[in-house]
């Protein structure tokens, strides 16, 4: 029973200390059990809320907000254990601050590297207009932002197995198919890789007079 209790208690610890993590799961539960409601109509609904071409020219902020209180499927059980893996520790690790930071940067940085290139591929007449219209939801930018900004958490030589199984994930559906979305992907690794300065705490001056103590 104390060995229960125990582990209650830790995964409780693992979770409160996580509350961006899991306030933004519990956020993707309602809107996946919405998905599951809308029937026909969900497909309209969901590209009001994507980060699209058109609504990046006419209402970006509230696109590149919504786009991440939506999963682009009905399945919300892969994203508990995601954001378990990945997300959780990343916040526990930079703190929820530096977290979002991370996570937002990818986001916005990756959509609109992808949409850029998917503008060009529709002027070259190379892709369809009418993805300037398409469905793109979805919070797989900030999760592989964060997942590439955790490699400098893991010890070497880990590390280094660990990166480079995150560049087959990511660049072998960019070879095989470079879709916007796999260009979006690629391009998330990349500026989390490039968030590599946030992974580093600089005391304020509050901590740093906390640390020295009282004058003598």
């Amino acid at each position: 029973m104390t060995d229960v209790k125990a582990r209650l208690s830790a995964a409780w610890h693992f979770v409160h200390t996580a509350p961006l993590t899991y306030l933004w799961l519990a956020a993707l539960a309602v809107t996946t059990a919405i998905q599951h409601m809308v029937g026909r109509h969900l497909h309209t609904m969901l590209v009001e809320q994507s980060t699209n071409l058109h609504h990046l020219a006419t209402d970006p902020l509230e696109v590149l907000v919504s786009s991440l209180l939506w999963i682009d499927g009905k399945d919300w059980s892969p994203y508990l254990v995601l954001f378990t893996l990945f997300l959780a520790p990343a916040e526990h690790w930079l703190g929820h601050l530096r977290w979002l930071m991370v996570g937002l940067i990818s986001h916005v940085g990756a959509t609109y590297i992808s949409e850029g290139a998917l503008y060009v591929l529709i002027h070259l007449h190379r892709e369809s207009e009418r993805l300037t219209y398409a469905r793109d939801i979805g919070v797989s930018y900030f999760l592989v932002g964060v997942m590439a900004v955790l490699t400098y958490r893991i010890r070497r030589p880990w590390r280094w197995f660990y990166l480079a199984g995150l560049v087959v994930i990511f660049t072998v559906p960019l070879v095989i198919n470079p879709d916007f979305t796999a260009i979006g992907h690629a391009a998330a690794l990349v500026i989390g890789l490039c968030c590599y300065p946030l992974t580093h705490h600089h005391p304020t001056r509050v901590d740093m007079h906390a640390r020295s103590g009282p004058a003598h």
